[in-house]
């Protein structure tokens, strides 16, 4: 199990969000790989709170100072479908997590929303130095004794909805209130907040 997370540090300010990333990074340096020989990375939150752009600031920064560019999972592509939150967490542990963990071949399917099922190929993940996975659920207790890493992001739920809406279009509008209500129930028992490394505000002051 990674050692007990230090008082989050809560940064507020957007332009925080590099200090975040290399608090997050030097949080997963400072211990040891917990899934085999990777640091794993987690960054989760609530839709909209800006996950997958402070992932790819992350992945900068790792790039920088290692060398190489680590993978990234999306918890997008293992949902399967809107009601699928809780079902995408065996997932991340069955087919990334565990095997990586175990010295196994990690990989997983990609789920196709318009057609309503997993495509058949599989995606494979390299057990590299660091790997980072950003998404609703990531950092459930499930998935914790193979993280290096927490953070946490969030913002006003109104600026966090307009964000999704802009992301992926009036196709998620009617879907808001179901994922939400999945987000509410997830967050409410696994209390990921309350383990994260790093907490980050996303929210327009």
């Amino acid at each position: 199990m990674p050692a007990a997370p230090a008082d989050p540090a809560c940064l507020v300010d957007p332009d925080s969000a590099d200090a975040a990333a290399q608090a997050l990074i030097a949080v997963a340096a400072a211990r040891p790989p917990s899934a085999g020989g990777t640091r794993v990375v987690a960054i989760d939150g609530p839709s909209g709170s800006g996950k997958t752009v402070f992932a790819e600031r992350v992945v900068d920064q790792l790039a920088t100072l290692t060398g190489h560019r680590p993978q990234t999972v999306h918890m997008d592509d293992l949902y399967p479908g809107w009601h699928g939150l809780a079902a995408s967490i065996p997932e991340l542990v069955g087919r990334v997590l565990r095997p990586l963990a175990e010295g196994r071949p990690a990989g997983y399917q990609h789920y196709d929303w318009a057609s309503g099922r997993y495509h058949p190929a599989v995606e494979p993940v390299d057990p590299a130095a660091y790997l980072v996975v950003e998404g609703v659920g990531c950092g459930s207790r499930a998935c914790a004794p193979y993280l290096s890493a927490l953070a946490w992001l969030d913002a006003p739920t109104e600026q966090r909805r307009a964000r999704g809406l802009a992301r992926d279009g009036e196709t998620y509008a009617p879907h808001w209130d179901t994922w939400a209500a999945q987000e509410g129930e997830l967050y409410g028992t696994e209390r990921t907040r309350e383990r994260a490394d790093v907490v980050l505000d996303t929210g327009t002051p």
